[in-house]
């Protein structure tokens, strides 16, 4: 039921990111990530402000489907997410394990911290399972406030291959043609 909800939100929004959302997915849970535009649309002359894309998502798992947009990422921030999973396809990025405390930490973060991913395990046949940390604006409604999990605390698990990685990551870099650093 969940999913026939995530497929109907795809279908409202068909055509808002060209050419489609990134689409991290597995049997159980989803991640869609889609940059939309620039913050601010003029030029303003700060390397900052100029560059913050707004990060459009929507997320599925057992627990429930949620959707943000929120300007979480500067154009060459943007630009590491398909780098990073192209590494993981190719076998070159580390699982990270909880701390001794039991807490997540990302491998590739960012300055806001609202999204961010990690490398959860990676089976002998190169499937990977990919966790996105998903904090602050991107965190699910009952999980924002005071009473929310902790900074990059929940996370999405999905189990992916190569090819959906590499595939993930050429659809990532096709939706920033458009969106270069300014």
């Amino acid at each position: 039921m969940l999913r026939t909800a995530h497929l109907g939100w795809e279908a409202q929004f068909a055509g808002a990111c060209h050419p489609g959302p990134v689409l991290l997915n597995d049997r159980s849970s989803s991640v869609d990530l889609c940059p939309l535009r620039y913050q601010f649309a003029t030029v303003r002359g700060d390397s900052y402000d100029d560059n913050w894309l707004v990060i459009d998502g929507t997320v599925t798992t057992t627990a429930g489907s949620w959707s943000f947009a929120d300007p979480c990422l500067l154009a060459d921030e943007a630009r590491q997410v398909s780098a990073w999973l192209r590494a993981v396809a190719a076998g070159t990025v580390d699982v990270t394990e909880p701390d001794a405390q039991g807490e997540l930490s990302p491998d590739t973060w960012f300055i806001e911290p609202v999204v961010a991913f990690s490398l959860a395990d990676r089976s002998e046949g190169g499937t990977a399972v990919v966790r996105i940390h998903v904090s602050l604006e991107a965190a699910p409604p009952w999980q924002r406030g005071e009473d929310g999990a902790d900074m990059y605390q929940y996370v999405v698990e999905v189990r992916l291959d190569a090819a959906a990685l590499l595939h993930a990551a050429d659809q990532w870099d096709l939706s920033l043609a458009s969106l270069p650093a300014r």
